[in-house]
């Protein structure tokens, strides 16, 4: 299976009669988001024949996304997969209850509502001023899980986009001292379910600029969307300005973890390097791979830290 046989982007809706060249751009950024949607699919063998496929909808321009770019591809995909679209209201203060029901009955999707109170659990457990992160993604991942296999669901789709995915790998390394990342694809901690991720391969920007085309009403999370000291808000911010000031950075980043080199890092458990000898044979991951170092390259220089050397 290909990826132009299973993403074969519908266009139509992306036509706009004010603006021509406005819709050659939304054309291409449908067919980018598409495409890479569909070679994430077909890289990772996320979705197959007869799957059910929970599709976690939290009211964010992400999740949005991913319930739209899939029914758009189920329509036209080689091999047939339902879709369900699952909600947890943790009844947070004022949220609005009506949004997501009204908006799935429009495009007439199967869903289901998970009413859970884990906002008043979240805010009796965690002291004030502490992150609320870790407890609430531990309750709303158990919800789901269960409310997964009510619905007899063999995948869990959830809309982590690439720019989540290298936020985490920095976050782990920073503070977790260990190489780890957020998968495409992997089994959940119960061992039960797995659990996908389609827009791993779409840069967040994309999907802003989609979900501002598509008017997706948009649900703000109160409950950890307004903690503005959590690390990975610090961190999403200093990648962004690497790739404002080295536009490509974080294209780089991505696709590197996909081209590790046990040899290279200093994993015992992934290499033998205890018995490690000379074999005599030349061997091309060896000292000559640090040859194509770009490191001692001359870095592109801003013009606020221009340093001019001149001779005594």
């Amino acid at each position: 299976m290909n990826t132009e046989t299973f993403a074969r982007p519908e266009l139509d809706d992306v036509e706009t009669k004010d603006d021509p060249k406005l819709s050659v751009e939304l054309k291409k950024l449908s067919k980018r988001l598409h495409r890479q949607v569909g070679q994430a699919i077909v890289d990772y063998n996320m979705i197959e024949e007869g799957d059910k496929v929970m599709v976690c909808l939290s009211g964010g321009k992400d999740s949005y996304s991913m319930l739209d770019i899939l029914l758009n591809m189920q329509q036209r995909a080689p091999i047939n997969f339902e879709i369900v679209a699952v909600n947890l209201d943790q009844k947070q203060p004022g949220f609005p209850e009506h949004i997501l029901p009204e908006y799935l009955k429009a495009r007439g999707v199967p869903f289901h509502i998970e009413e859970q109170d884990t906002y008043s659990i979240v805010k009796r457990l965690v002291p004030e001023g502490k992150t609320t992160c870790s407890l609430c993604s531990r309750l709303r991942r158990g919800n789901l899980y269960r409310v997964a296999e009510e619905l007899g669901a063999t995948k869990i789709a959830l809309g982590h986009h690439r720019d989540d995915i290298i936020v985490t790998l920095l976050l782990n390394m920073f503070f977790g001292a260990r190489m780890k990342g957020m998968p495409p694809k992997l089994v959940s901690d119960t061992g039960r379910h797995v659990v996908i991720r389609p827009l791993a391969y779409v840069a967040e920007p994309d999907l802003v600029r989609w979900a501002a085309h598509r008017e997706f009403p948009i649900i703000p999370c109160n409950l950890c969307g307004s903690q503005e000291n959590l690390q990975r808000v610090q961190v999403k911010a200093m990648i962004n300005e690497w790739e404002t000031k080295y536009p490509g950075r974080l294209e780089n980043m991505f696709t590197a973890m996909s081209k590790v080199v046990p040899s290279h890092m200093m994993d015992r458990e992934l290499f033998p390097f205890q018995t490690l000898k000379a074999t005599g044979v030349p061997d091309t991951n060896g000292d000559i791979a640090f040859d194509e170092d770009e490191s001692c390259a001359p870095q592109p220089q801003a013009q606020s830290s221009v340093i001019t050397l001149r001779p005594r």
